[in-house]
Formats: structure tokens, sequence, C-alpha cells
């Protein structure tokens, strides 16, 4: 078994906590439905990145709500590069699993769809979740 990794990021509106979490949740379900064999049980840890003007809550407590209380999770400030995507929630997963790197779905939501173009065109394909 390797391990993997998965991208993906969102942006919200505005740093308001509910905000926050609800693009946080929506940005894991997202990942979850394009990575139907992803089971938190096979997660080695997830590592939530945000914009430097995003502090009102931390990404890993929606990752909790959606009850994965046994992953490792950690968060921190982004790098705040001059012309950033501002408000941007990132998540890097790493994952257990058997698959191949090709077959990993990346997702990338909402302005954030600019941070990966490539990847929001596989993203269009069937079946893969794309807002």
């Amino acid at each position: 078994m390797q391990i993997r990794g998965i991208r993906g990021a969102i942006t919200v509106e505005e740093d308001k906590a509910e905000e926050i979490l609800a693009a946080t949740a929506e940005l894991l379900t997202a990942i979850l439905q394009a990575n139907p064999r992803l089971e938190p049980e096979d997660i080695a840890s997830i590592l939530f990145t945000l914009s430097p003007d995003i502090c009102s809550a931390y990404p890993a407590r929606a990752a909790r709500q959606m009850g994965w209380t046994d992953v490792p999770l950690m968060c921190a400030q982004e790098v705040p590069v001059p012309g950033g995507l501002p408000r941007c929630i990132r998540v890097l997963i790493h994952w257990n699993t058997d698959q191949a790197q090709a077959q990993v779905r990346h997702i990338y939501l909402r302005d954030a769809a600019a941070l990966r173009p490539d990847l929001a065109a596989v993203n269009m394909q069937p079946g893969i979740v794309k807002r």
C-alpha cells in the first residue's frame, strides 16, 4: 500500500467561522464523492492551510464535525505571497491506498479552481464533482 496525496481548495466570501466550517465540509464532501474508496480509517493525516486573511475558525473542526475523530489534523497559515488567492482554504490529505496517483481526484471549488485549472478540467468528467 502506498500513501497518496489528495489536494483541494475552496474559497469563502467572508472570514466568518460558520462560512469557513461550511466551506470546508463542502470541500471534504466533494473529495469523498470524487474518491469513493476514501475512508477516514485510511487517512494517515490531513493538513489544512488558510490564506492570511482567514482566522475565525480552524477548518479541522469541520472534519471533526463530519465524524473524522481519529484522523490526525493540523491547521496552518499559508505563506503570504503577494497576489495570492484571498480567502482560500487548502487541504492536503495523506491517504493510505493501493490506487495509483493518477486515479486520485483533486478538487478545487469556487474561485480556487483558478489555482489548478488543469485539475478543474479533469473534474469536469462525468461522475466527478465540480462546483
